[in-house]
């Protein structure tokens, strides 16, 4: 249900610090939300040198962008403890401090988002709206989350 795509300079995360921070979000979006964590999807989009400007000028510090799309019907509570957990993992992670991290959330509602095939449900209708899914559905998302 979520996607959160992360910029960051081509030169900045190492494969595995990528790996790490797509676990964080993961872990933070299911922490805070209860969602399934086969429903988080993070996209690593790199920024080639010349390509990123902050004040009109071109950036000259290690600066992480993340910028979570996400279901709406959240609390206001939920989403700002989803960022500072998004926030701090990243720094953690990257090694960066966390004025070098900037983080955003964009609801759609539910009735505009169609995953995995089905329009997805209301926050809190999740179990109904999987035990409604056909068993060829369900089987691949769980698949997901399976080493």
């Amino acid at each position: 249900m979520p996607t959160y795509v992360v910029h960051a300079a081509s030169d900045l995360l190492s494969q595995k610090t990528k790996q790490e921070i797509a676990a964080s979000i993961t872990d933070s979006h299911n922490k805070v939300t209860g969602a399934n964590s086969f429903f988080a999807q993070v996209i690593f989009l790199d920024i080639s040198i010349g390509n990123h400007f902050v004040g009109g000028r071109p950036l000259r510090h290690d600066q992480v962008f993340v910028h979570g799309h996400v279901r709406a019907g959240r609390t206001p509570e939920q989403k700002a403890d989803l960022l500072k957990r998004i926030v701090a993992g990243v720094c953690k992670i990257a090694g960066v401090p966390k004025v070098s991290v900037w983080g955003y959330l964009s609801e759609l509602p539910p009735s505009q988002m169609i995953e995995y095939g089905e329009l997805l449900p209301q926050p809190g209708q999740e179990t109904q709206w999987m035990a409604s899914l056909p068993p060829e559905a369900r089987n691949f998302m769980e698949s997901i989350e399976k080493p």
